[in-house]
């Protein structure tokens, strides 16, 4: 290992994104966490582990820092995505293949943090991170949606839900048969939400009916 010389006053925040940065690597390296320990981030980084120490109590809660860094960025990409798109059903399809995309730009997090959840007694952050990403950036176009009228559902909730499964599923296809003919700009992908989130704007969330009534509301 090379040891790095001592940092400066002040950098303490840019050696823990550098720890993380280092961690995450690991992961998509060996595709399982196996790999990610203290000591094994704290060769890749070049410091010694009680520099890691200093940042991370252990390896957990370094693994919840990575968790909470990926869906800092997911919400910035469909942030990103959206942006100056007014039509609020353009706007949930260009999320929707935004997160696919990036579902499928770094597969192996995406299927190592995607169903993780911090520990108990770090959940408050991971809950407003989460909240603020895509499941969050879904529900607030859904609500647009409602509030304009263009979405016939009386429950928009299940709307976000069905939703959120329509891209989670497309991505987590794409990553586990890639050899099924995805073509690489994600026109499929695009297609296939498309029609989700315009069948969603012509029939409501089925979810919102019950097995036996009609749109109507006849039984």
């Amino acid at each position: 290992m090379t040891v790095r010389r001592r940092s400066p006053r002040g950098s303490g925040e840019r050696l823990a994104g550098e720890i993380i940065d280092a961690a995450t690597e690991l992961l998509i390296d060996a595709g399982d966490d196996s790999a990610v320990s203290i000591r094994s981030v704290a060769t890749r980084v070049g410091v010694t582990p009680p520099s890691i120490y200093l940042h991370f109590a252990d390896k957990q809660e370094l693994l919840d820092a990575v968790w909470l860094r990926y869906f800092e960025n997911i919400d910035g990409v469909l942030a990103a995505a959206c942006e100056d798109v007014d039509d609020p059903v353009e706007r949930l399809v260009r999320m929707g293949v935004a997160y696919v995309r990036f579902a499928v730009g770094a597969p192996a997090l995406y299927r190592l943090l995607d169903g993780r959840t911090p520990r108990k007694g770090h959940s408050t952050k991971g809950d407003e991170v989460r909240a603020a990403s895509a499941f969050g950036r879904l529900d607030e176009a859904v609500t647009r949606l409602a509030e304009s009228g263009v979405l016939p559902s009386r429950d928009p909730p299940a709307v976000v839900l069905e939703l959120w499964a329509a891209a989670h599923g497309i991505a987590s296809l794409m990553i586990c048969q890639p050899d099924l003919g995805w073509d690489d700009d994600l026109s499929h992908a695009e297609h296939l939400f498309t029609a989700v989130c315009r069948g969603m704007t012509a029939t409501g969330s089925p979810r919102a009916y019950g097995p036996h009534t009609t749109r109507d509301g006849q039984e």
